[in-house]
C-alpha cells in the first residue's frame, strides 16, 4: 500500500510539472546599485524563478515541449530602502512545427517600473486584488505571453488571458504605480492591453496568428507558401498603418519580428518582395536598414 501511495505522488507531482505554462528565466540586474546587500537582488531572482514557474496560471495543460520560453530581466536603477525603480525588459518565443527553431513572439520593454521589496516576502498572486507593484507587473506580463502565444495558434485564442490580463491592470489603477493607467503615457500596460482587446486592432491578431501557424508553421513543407502568408500578415498591419500610422501595435510587432523577417525574405525560393518592402518601410521606417537588405 505504502508503494501504491509513494507511485501516485510522484505521478501527481509529474502531472503538475508538465501541467506548467512556462519556461522562464528571470535575471534581476542591480549593477548600478551601490549595495553592500547584493544577497537581496540574489532573493528576488530566485524568488520570483520559482514565483513564475512553478505556479499554473492556467487550467490548461502543457507538456514540456509546449512551454512557453520566456526571459524577463529586471533592471534596478534607484534604491531607496525598500523601494527600487527600474525597466523590464520581456521577451518570449515559441516553437516553429516540425523544426528546433525558436520564433520570438513578444519583445517589450516596460521603462515604467517600480515597486517595494522586503527580503523573502512571500510572492502571492490574487486574481481579485492588488498585492503589490512587483507582483501585479509579473503577473501582468505573463498572462499577456500566454495571450500572444494562444494567438499564434489559433485566432484570436488568446482573449481569455489577455482578459486576465487587463483585470490586473484594473486592480492596479488605485495603487498610485505608474504604467497603469491611460494617463500615463502611450508606452504602457495600459496602451498595452487596451489595443490588443480593442476590435480596432483585430487585424494586428490576425497577423500574428497568420504569421505564424499558416506562415512559419508550413515552412518545413512549403517555405513559398509560408512566405506568402507572412507576406499576407504583413499585409494585416499595412492596414492598420493606413488608417492609424503611429499604431502602438506597430512597433510591438516589429520589435519582436524585424530581423526575422529580413532572414526569412533573404533566404530559400523566390518572391517577390517589392510590396513587401514598401509596406516594410511604412510600418515601421525605423528598421529602413534591415528592410533594404532584403533582396
Amino acid at each position: 500500500m505504502r508503494k501504491i501511495v509513494q507511485l501516485f505522488f510522484i505521478l501527481f507531482v509529474a502531472a503538475q510539472l508538465n501541467a506548467q505554462e512556462l519556461t522562464c528565466t528571470i535575471t534581476v540586474n542591480a549593477d548600478k546599485i551601490p549595495s553592500s546587500n547584493r544577497q537581496k537582488f540574489k532573493t528576488l531572482e530566485n524568488s520570483l524563478n520559482e514565483f513564475v514557474n512553478q505556479k499554473r496560471w492556467t487550467n490548461f495543460k502543457y507538456e514540456p515541449q509546449e512551454r512557453i520560453s520566456c526571459n524577463l530581466t529586471l533592471t534596478i536603477l534607484e534604491q531607496s530602502g525598500d523601494d527600487f525603480r527600474g525597466n523590464i525588459q520581456i521577451q518570449s518565443s515559441r516553437p516553429v512545427f516540425n523544426s528546433t527553431y525558436l520564433t520570438p513572439v513578444f519583445n517589450f520593454k516596460d521603462d515604467n517600473f517600480s515597486f517595494k521589496y522586503e527580503e523573502f516576502e512571500p510572492l502571492q498572486f490574487n486574481e481579485n486584488t492588488f498585492e503589490s507593484n512587483l507582483v501585479s507587473v509579473v503577473s501582468f506580463y505573463v498572462y499577456t505571453m500566454i495571450g500572444m502565444d494562444a494567438d499564434t495558434f489559433a485566432l484570436n485564442g488568446g482573449t481569455s488571458f489577455f482578459v486576465k490580463a487587463q483585470n490586473i491592470l484594473v486592480q492596479a489603477q488605485q495603487s498610485g504605480y505608474v504604467g497603469w493607467n491611460q494617463n500615463d503615457g502611450t508606452k504602457t500596460r495600459f496602451t498595452l492591453i487596451d489595443n490588443i482587446l480593442s476590435p480596432t486592432y483585430n487585424l494586428f491578431r490576425s497577423a500574428l496568428y497568420t504569421y505564424h501557424l499558416k506562415g512559419l508553421d508550413v515552412m518545413h513543407k512549403d517555405k513559398k507558401q509560408g512566405k506568402q502568408k507572412i507576406a499576407e500578415s504583413i499585409g494585416f498591419l499595412k492596414t492598420i498603418y493606413d488608417s492609424r500610422p503611429n499604431a502602438f501595435l506597430l512597433r510591438v510587432f516589429m520589435d519582436a519580428k524585424a530581423d526575422e523577417i529580413v532572414s526569412i525574405f533573404s533566404d530559400g525560393p523566390y518572391y517577390d518582395t517589392i510590396k513587401l518592402k514598401e509596406d516594410l518601410l511604412k510600418i515601421s521606417p525605423l528598421n529602413a536598414a534591415k528592410w533594404n537588405d532584403i533582396k
